[in-house]
């Protein structure tokens, strides 16, 4: 019988060839995050089932049919499919939102959802998030997004879309509840199943429904900013104002519902056409009800979420720029086993001043070496055989001009080198680490 020891579908694999571009992405994420002010969390990778159902939301597709979930000995866990419920847990266990407030943390880990595997979207994916709790004022709201777009825009990232929209709070969200189950209950016989069964429980859920016939029924459905009460009215003319401060474009969307419970008055999409029909890259919003939700003081929050895959494949669909992994400094390559020691001393030399060296360890003949070097990327190679060991003299070949350089084989070896590519370096043979 065979063994299939294939990756498991709608899963990836990041092997090195390609790891420069999720490097590329999560460098510039945390850098924007610092400048910002958010600081790094580092949450579990299950969480109590329980958690998920009441933050995410029962009626949501993420519940009835994307997650994870396991029994362990009477204890039902499940795989993360969502950021926002496990940081907010781990900020209310820890004791986070008795700080100074605003607290704004920012994460990069991978979430898990069963779904159809397609372009930029996996049963295992990865996604940076950010969430800053105890701002109610729509002013933290500008700034979450202005975080967004100045990620996605540091990225080089083009033809990007601001959609922002309120779906109201509570007050007003009952009166819009209303109207949406009187216009869906004239279409009851052409619903789909799951959104009969959100009618009664959740109406709003039938406007993120992806089937189409579903899609077009939503489509003519009333609009929420139709019901909104006066204050989120004027929260979200503020955070128009504040946007237009900032030289942030945008346009109103208001069948933008996303796709979890939580969610309270601001939410906003930032969407591009380059990852096929799937366009979202960026997805958040306010959420003002989660802490207290979840048994803690009532505390306003916000935050948003990017998928690193499809930011990549954005990327590379736009032909952006990755930065390129430093590569290997110095090749040692030994002629035979009498210059092996030498070899392994002058690596450890280089590498202690923090170069990247290596040497050969395969018993390679030199013609073998130089080649695989050269598959490496190296910078200069230094060959060892008798002659060098002995006289305690050598060469340093430059691999991208051939220029060759005469170099003491001791204790001065390693400062030598580092003297050598710092001459190269502002001549213009290297480029800075």
């Amino acid at each position: 019988m065979a063994i299939n020891l294939k990756r498991p579908n709608g899963t990836e694999d990041a092997i090195p060839k390609n790891i420069h571009k999720w490097h590329t992405v999560e460098n510039a994420v945390r850098k924007q995050a610092a400048v910002y002010g958010f600081r790094e969390i580092r949450v579990p990778t299950f969480e109590s089932t329980e958690l998920f159902h009441r933050s995410v939301g029962e009626t949501t597709d993420v519940v009835q049919k994307e997650m994870y979930s396991v029994i362990a000995k009477d204890t039902k866990f499940t795989l993360r499919p969502e950021g926002t419920a496990g940081t907010i847990r781990a900020m209310m266990q820890n004791g986070m939102l008795n700080d100074a407030l605003p607290q704004k943390v920012f994460y990069i880990l991978s979430c898990f959802r069963h779904e159809r595997p397609e372009a930029g979207r996996l049963r295992e994916f990865h996604q940076f998030g950010v969430e800053m709790a105890g701002s109610p004022y729509p002013s933290s709201d500008a700034d979450i997004i202005s975080l967004a777009y100045d990620i996605i825009t540091g990225l080089g990232i083009r033809d990007v879309e601001l959609k922002i929209n309120s779906i109201g709070c509570p007050k007003c969200r009952a009166k819009y509840h209303k109207a949406l189950k009187e216009y869906f209950s004239d279409k009851k016989d052409q619903l789909c199943d799951t959104c009969l069964s959100r009618l009664d429980r959740n109406p709003m859920r039938i406007l993120d429904c992806k089937s189409p016939i579903c899609s077009e029924i939503a489509s003519h459905a009333p609009v929420i900013l139709d019901y909104l009460c006066s204050e989120c009215s004027e929260h979200f003319e503020k955070l128009k104002y504040y946007l237009e401060k900032l030289n942030i474009a945008y346009t109103v969307d208001p069948t933008i519902v996303r796709g979890l419970d939580y969610y309270t008055k601001t939410v906003f999409e930032f969407v591009t056409g380059e990852t096929g029909s799937k366009s979202t890259i960026c997805g958040g919003g306010r959420y003002d009800g989660l802490i207290e939700q979840l048994g803690g003081q009532k505390t306003p929050a916000m935050g948003f979420g990017m998928g690193l895959e499809r930011l990549i494949l954005t990327m590379e669909k736009q032909g952006l720029t990755f930065e390129e992994e430093k590569p290997c400094d110095l090749y040692i390559a030994p002629m035979d086993g009498d210059a092996m020691p030498l070899a392994i001393d002058l690596i450890k030399a280089v590498r202690a001043e923090g170069f990247r060296g290596e040497y050969d360890t395969m018993g390679r003949g030199l013609k073998a070496q130089m080649k695989y070097a050269d598959k490496l990327g190296c910078t200069f190679v230094l060959v060892l055989g008798g002659n060098e060991v002995e006289s305690g003299q050598g060469k340093l070949k430059n691999m991208k001009t051939g220029e060759e350089i005469s170099i003491a084989l001791d204790s001065s070896f390693a400062e030598n080198f580092s003297n050598i590519c710092i001459g190269d370096m502002f001549s213009g043979t290297l480029e800075p680490a």
